[in-house]
């Protein structure tokens, strides 16, 4: 069914690009003439149609919705770096602070996915086009995050903190910070 309405998304992002910057410019130029040249409706077919796939495939969708428990995916990163949302470690002592690290991205869906987000805003349910964006911006945004405190020599990130912040359109910053330390016995 994903297949299937990606395939929709990218007739209609074809389409109406098709439209805007070949339809309408023929329009203005050949406006006394009303016929309509071929490859003009098929584009107009294709972002309609496009339209159509994306919003049956996500209504079929919607009826056989059943709850999901997703394992999310195990970060790539160096996990010789604990890495806490608190202030201490505990059982541990802190030895050394070697100061704030950070990570940082910003990531947007492609028109299509925005597209399948605007009809599910329709029909109800959870954007997973966004959902799904988030946590790849996250997983990206924490791995940077803990590659800078490696560098550092740290062995933990303590007050790890995330903060996210709409840029334009669909796309999304997203900003995680901490402080390096270095763990004692």
């Amino acid at each position: 069914m994903k297949v299937i309405r990606q395939i929709g998304s990218l007739a209609f992002v074809i389409g109406l690009f098709v439209c805007i910057f070949a339809g309408v410019p023929w329009h203005v130029v050949v406006a006394d003439d009303p016929v309509v040249p071929w490859w003009l409706r098929i584009t107009i077919f294709c972002l309609l149609g496009g339209f159509l796939v994306v919003l049956v495939t996500l209504a079929l969708e919607q009826l056989k919705i059943k709850p999901s428990v997703e394992v999310p995916p195990a970060a790539e990163t160096d996990r010789s770096v604990l890495l806490l949302n608190s202030d201490t470690v505990p059982g541990r002592e802190t030895r050394e602070i070697l100061g704030l690290v950070q990570g940082h991205t910003v990531f947007a869906i492609w028109l299509g996915k925005d597209l399948s987000a605007i009809v599910r805003l329709i029909l109800g349910g959870e954007l997973t086009e966004y959902t799904e964006m988030m946590g790849r911006a996250r997983t990206v945004a924490t791995n940077r995050m803990m590659a800078q405190a490696a560098q550092m020599g740290a062995d933990a990130i303590i007050n790890a903190r995330y903060m996210t912040t709409s840029v334009v359109g669909s796309a999304a910053e997203l900003l995680v910070y901490g402080t390096a330390v270095k763990l004692g016995g």
